[in-house]
């Protein structure tokens, strides 16, 4: 009887063993795999999306937040960043990447007279997108969504003349909190 029981439980932790290394596996591969180039699958954080064709050039932007949550007693603080912070005019393609733990977007706004992190900010914590250039809020996807979850990417292309141009995050409460950034196209 010993040695059945012996055996049920050996079975018991090499089904255990198994599993656990097809979800290790999983999670490597979801980690590990990165940006191969045009027209190959890859992963944008924890989310799998097929490789876009991005036209023009290419600016990561990485969102970030740290702290309380939007309505916790520790302030949030949080950062939008982008590389490059300068292109050539035409079309300009905008990689968002969320690393954050809260939802997030991206707006391609006018840089305001007033300088960048600067713009009035209303009741709900949110600046005036009407003059928004272009949107990356949809999870794998391009254009505008109901945001980017964490570990989510999306993108936009957009086509930009020479100016300068504020990148921001428009979820309430997050431009103050300091998710903001300048692009110059030349």
């Amino acid at each position: 009887m010993n040695e059945r029981v012996n055996g049920a439980v050996m079975n018991v932790k090499r089904v255990g063993l198994v599993l656990a290394a097809v979800a290790i596996l999983i999670g490597i591969e979801v980690t590990v795999t990165t940006i191969t180039g045009r027209g190959t699958p890859r992963s944008f954080g924890t989310t799998s999306c097929a490789n876009p064709y991005l036209s023009g050039a290419v600016v990561t932007v990485t969102l970030t937040d740290h702290g309380g949550g939007m309505m916790g007693s520790v302030p949030m603080t949080a950062s939008l960043r982008s590389q490059p912070t300068t292109v050539r005019a035409g079309n300009v393609s905008f990689v968002a990447r969320n690393q954050g733990s809260l939802a997030h977007e991206l707006i391609v706004l006018p840089l305001s007279s007033a300088g960048p992190g600067a713009r009035a900010v209303d009741a709900n914590g949110k600046v005036d997108e009407s003059q928004s250039l272009g949107e990356a809020s949809r999870p794998c996807a391009s254009g505008a969504g109901n945001g980017l979850p964490p570990g989510s990417t999306g993108w936009v292309t957009v086509a930009l003349p020479a100016g300068r141009y504020e990148l921001v995050c428009n979820d309430p409460l997050h431009y103050s909190a300091g998710m903001f950034d300048v692009l110059t196209v030349q």
